[in-house]
């Protein structure tokens, strides 16, 4: 019965921590000590289980917060697409644009704009889950609206059908090494983030700029993705390219498109194999 709760609790505790591993073994803790906790008093057990999930997450994220970690830092990218887990309670996962625009906020910040936003939860509830106040979740969640501010790049494109057109164009170009049907997808603000995870060997972990970005997209494409086969899907319900060779999955690109012009704000490049292993055929 308990187990029926790890794809309820999924969302929460990924959307926090940016990690299916990490959200799924913080969802395994939880409801191990569950099964040895005295259940007097629990009146709403999934209430309860939300509740310690959220907990045990903030923690967990907080831990992370303290390590060094030099790479550039991308979430782990989850299926949304045709050939996603539908166990999963999907429509509850963070847009890729979002989580990474959520590494700005401290955790319990993370928390309260999560709840609010994403679930709905009044402050009364987020005062309650959190052991705070109702004032304390309104400072928490204007500060988190604050931050997220400051990054803003306007909506992101949600049409799956213009999407693929433009990824589909985006692809034609580097193949055909054209740099002017290439800069023309792409804003003059695009950035470029690489995650490696200390474990693949990178061109480039962060660039900016039209002209930097297109010169390393095309070089990176030429030595290094001529024979691989590419796949449109959505990651994170944002329009995403995965990479194969010989069925093997090397790499995952994600795409933030704006709704505006319908340029591409930012690529998120995920070569980091752990952050692969749950996106393979």
């Amino acid at each position: 019965m308990l187990q029926d709760y790890q794809h309820t609790l999924f969302p929460y505790a990924y959307n926090i921590l940016g990690s299916v591993e990490d959200a799924k073994d913080t969802i395994q803790d939880v409801l191990s000590n569950y099964i040895s906790t005295p259940r007097e008093g629990i009146e709403n057990e999934k209430a309860y289980l939300v509740r310690s999930v959220i907990n045990q997450s903030i923690n967990a994220k907080n831990k992370r917060k303290t390590v060094n970690y030099e790479e550039v830092w991308l979430p782990e990218p989850v299926a949304t697409g045709e050939e996603a887990d539908k166990a999963l309670h999907l429509r509850d996962i963070g847009s890729y644009t979002m989580l990474i625009l959520m590494e700005a906020l401290n955790p319990k910040e993370r928390a309260v704009f999560i709840l609010k936003e994403g679930f709905g939860y009044s402050h009364e509830e987020i005062a309650e889950v959190l052991s705070g106040t109702v004032e304390q979740s309104r400072k928490l969640l204007s500060r988190a609206k604050g931050k997220l501010d400051e990054h803003k790049q306007g909506s992101m494109l949600s049409n799956k059908t213009v999407s693929a057109a433009i990824l589909d164009q985006y692809l034609h170009a580097l193949r055909k090494g054209d740099v002017q049907r290439l800069e023309n997808l792409l804003s003059q603000d695009i950035q470029f983030f690489a995650d490696g995870g200390g474990k693949v060997k990178l061109v480039k972990k962060f660039c900016s700029g039209l002209h930097d970005v297109s010169e390393l997209l095309l070089f990176v494409f030429d030595k290094y993705q001529q024979n691989f086969t590419f796949e449109f899907t959505l990651i994170n319900h944002e329009p995403a390219l995965l990479f194969f060779l010989n069925e093997k999955l090397y790499g995952c690109q994600v795409f933030s498109i704006s709704s505006e012009d319908n340029k591409i704000l930012r690529i998120s490049t995920v070569l980091d194999p752990d952050k692969l292993k749950n996106m393979g055929r």
